[in-house]
């Protein structure tokens, strides 16, 4: 396909956009936070502080002020880059999220480039077959993935594939590990630490490819039934061309841009819906780290996690609006 090229018209004011929402999006969060119940001072004290003790605390903290002048004050410091210091790890808030980041970003996508890969296939095959046993069994299966909580399948999986498979007592390289990234306690270099680490990845990034490619299958059956018995399907066919050489080469391009914008909207969905993976088996990403801030009441870690959701929520509905005129040419007028 030819190359487009995107105006510059559009891109800037793509980004204009984007922006205006980025700020939006962390002024909404700054005020909820603010007026929602709770003291972060009350859980940072000692049991049997006195009241002075928590002024004292809540001042150094610049809780104490305004409304309107802690959101100036915040606007002013994240505009210079500086995302202010957590209040329960005395930590800056971009070394917590350099730490929490690339595990969520490497389960993520780790586990989104399984489900679109497994989620197409089952879904064109779901579409050449469709209305066979193997179709309504795929479909089924596919229902009770969406439908079914992550941490109730996360807790399963445990079940079965740690806990049971030790009870019954199952070769080691069959028990999968429930907690952690590595095995605790043992210190692995080079190729074992790569080896221990994938071993641990297998049960949280298998839970998150199975769920997105149920939803990615659903999608990609609903959009490809339609255009299967298309009059230029037909018409590949009788060119000689085989069955799958014509779903791979037509129908699937003719479904690049609503699977572009599934993308788009998968992407962040995926980093910000391991919340309930990342706690129960106790990986150190976003999504557990979020959890812990919000109960915890540390409000600069909450806004920073916020803010790092944002931006690849913006950033990625800005690359899948860039990229739909190369999907779909009808777009590109």
């Amino acid at each position: 396909m030819r190359y487009h090229r995107v105006p510059f018209r559009r891109i800037t004011g793509a980004l204009a956009r984007m922006l205006v929402l980025y700020w939006c999006v962390l002024s909404l969060t700054f005020v909820l936070l603010r007026l929602a119940p709770g003291d972060p001072s009350t859980f940072l004290l000692p049991p049997g502080a006195t009241r002075a003790q928590a002024a004292q605390l809540r001042t150094s903290m610049g809780l104490d002020r305004p409304i309107a002048t802690q959101y100036a004050r915040w606007l002013g410091t994240t505009l210079r880059g500086d995302l202010g210091t957590s209040f329960v790890e005395r930590r800056p808030v971009a070394a917590v999220l350099g730490d929490a980041l690339p595990v969520s970003l490497a389960l993520g996508a780790a586990s989104l480039a399984l489900s679109f890969i497994i989620g197409i296939g089952v879904g064109l095959l779901q579409a050449a077959r469709r209305g066979t046993r193997l179709d309504l069994s795929l479909t089924g299966l596919s229902v009770l993935l969406v439908a079914s909580p992550a941490y109730w399948l996360g807790l399963g999986a445990i079940a079965c594939f740690t806990y049971l498979a030790s009870t019954l007592g199952m070769p080691m390289w069959m028990r999968l590990p429930a907690v952690g990234m590595t095995t605790p306690g043992i210190e692995l270099a080079g190729m074992a630490h790569l080896a221990d680490l994938a071993r641990h990845s297998i049960l949280p990034v298998s839970l998150l490819a199975a769920i997105g490619a149920a939803g990615v299958a659903r999608y990609a059956r609903a959009g490809a039934v339609d255009l299967v018995d298309s009059d230029w399907m037909r018409t590949a066919r009788a060119k000689g061309l085989g069955e799958v050489a014509a779903l791979r080469r037509h129908l699937l391009a003719n479904l690049r841009a609503p699977l572009v914008t599934l993308f788009a909207l998968a992407l962040p969905g995926t980093v910000a819906g391991s919340v309930f993976i990342e706690t129960i088996f106790g990986w150190p990403g976003m999504g557990r780290l979020m959890v812990t801030a919000i109960v915890a009441r540390d409000y600069p870690v909450v806004l920073g996690s916020a803010a790092a959701y944002a931006a690849i929520v913006i950033l990625a509905n800005l690359a899948a609006e860039l990229l739909l005129p190369w999907a779909d040419p009808r777009l590109r007028t």
